[in-house]
């Protein structure tokens, strides 16, 4: 996640400077090639050489803590997974952006989801607790027990599928 938003903040700058240099001439304040140019609300104009230019911060963009920037977005998780029951059968478990979950699996159950780590983390109704996790380039849901924690060993790993996947 840090990557994509360094990498918006450079594509932002670069297109910023590239603007500035289409819009308007060169001014005597400095503005021209390898410059940047930011125009204020108030229509007045600061430029700034891209030499003396270390980065860019964007105040007020959350950045990601260290434990979840390893793992995919919060939004990836979003929509309809199929995953496995640990008994050779298949259901379905559907996360939506308001926290709540479905499960297909012994009726429709009820839950809640939270993003915790880089992964998604369901605590059903009925007690049991599921996790969505990237391993390596594919997804696994592990299962726990009712009373179990999501650090404990899982009473069962299976793959797990997106069926709904959006682009992030």
């Amino acid at each position: 996640m840090y990557r994509i938003i360094r990498l918006t903040g450079l594509t932002t700058l670069l297109a910023l400077t590239a603007a500035s240099g289409l819009a308007a001439p060169p001014s005597s304040s400095g503005s021209g090639q390898g410059s940047l140019v930011i125009v204020f609300k108030d229509g007045h104009k600061q430029s700034f050489s891209l030499a003396d230019i270390a980065h860019v911060e964007f105040p007020g963009v959350a950045q990601p803590s260290s434990a979840s920037a390893s793992g995919p977005s919060r939004g990836h998780y979003l929509g309809k997974w199929e995953v496995g029951d640990g008994n050779g059968g298949n259901f379905y478990i559907t996360l939506k952006e308001s926290g709540d979950a479905e499960r297909s699996q012994r009726g429709n159950v009820h839950g809640k989801w939270v993003y915790v780590d880089g992964e998604a983390r369901v605590t059903w109704d009925d007690g049991p607790q599921d996790a969505i996790r990237r391993v390596g380039t594919r997804f696994q849901k592990f299962a726990y027990a009712p009373g179990k924690s999501f650090t404990e060993t899982p009473d069962n790993v299976t793959d797990a599928r997106n069926l709904t996947p959006k682009p992030i």
